[in-house]
């Protein structure tokens, strides 16, 4: 399964670490790309800064709260499609889910066959498998990398356009200047050069001149992002910020839980 030339990247976190396998060669063997993701206590730049087009994870064999967790794996996501899996076929995990926030949950045991169906329906519904991306005034043909800002056509060359496409998936959210290295150029380590400052100087230029609002933003300390709309209205949230209201969230929800049970 591929977006012009480059296959469909799942996220996977699973606690286990047999599982995740399981998991990873299944969605392999099905002609998409993974995405390991660890534990997020562990640090939320693997998460924040993934460029996947969905997500997958087990939320209730961790110490989190899952439904916090959920709540948490959504703001990542954004856009994207989010699939939520246990290891147990139980009613209640599935509607904590989907009261979360996820597109679809499903009782896993070593169900693969299914698993894939529902990621492979995931992935067909969202506008990222039909080769679509928008983003406010934006709007992105992956297929024919064509696009258009306030129905005005914008012309971009290869790398300008990749590194728009990956801003665009995320929309309202910054993305590193490391991830972008990985996404656009296939460079895992910093390479020393201002490439990617050279490349959206360039995509500023294009994107924003001309145009009532800028889209595309610097966020000091954290990277690039892709605007929906004018900053006043809807600010960029960085991953600190992420942290704190998902720490905050699953504390109430646990103070919740001992009061019910006082």
């Amino acid at each position: 399964m591929q977006v012009h030339d480059r296959k469909l990247l799942v996220a996977i976190y699973h606690p286990l670490a047999e599982r995740a396998d399981t998991l990873a060669a299944a969605v392999e063997g099905a002609g998409m790309a993974v995405l390991m993701l660890p534990a997020h206590v562990r640090g939320l730049r693997p998460w924040v800064d993934g460029c996947f087009d969905l997500l997958l994870i087990n939320p209730f064999l961790d110490w989190q709260e899952p439904f916090a967790f959920v709540r948490f794996a959504r703001s990542v996501s954004g856009r994207r499609p989010l699939l939520v899996l246990s290891d147990h076929d139980s009613f209640d995990d599935r509607m904590i889910a989907l009261d979360a926030g996820a597109d679809d949950a499903i009782g896993w045991t070593d169900n693969l066959p299914e698993v894939l169906a529902r990621i492979a329906g995931l992935l067909r519904r969202s506008r990222i498998a039909a080769g679509q991306l928008g983003a406010g005034e934006l709007r992105i043909d992956l297929i024919d990398r064509r696009v258009e800002r306030a129905g005005r056509v914008i012309r971009l060359p290869l790398r300008e356009f990749d590194l728009l496409a990956n801003l665009a998936r995320v929309p309202d959210r910054p993305l590193s200047r490391d991830a972008l290295l990985k996404a656009v150029w296939r460079i895992d380590f910093d390479p020393g050069t201002n490439r990617v400052e050279v490349h959206m100087s360039r995509l500023r230029a294009k994107i924003d001149r001309g145009f009532g609002w800028p889209m595309l933003h610097t966020v000091k300390g954290v990277g690039y992002a892709l605007r929906s709309r004018p900053a006043r209205v809807d600010p960029v949230v960085p991953a600190s910020l992420l942290d704190q209201k998902f720490q905050l969230a699953t504390h109430l929800r646990h103070n919740e839980t001992n009061d019910s049970r006082r």
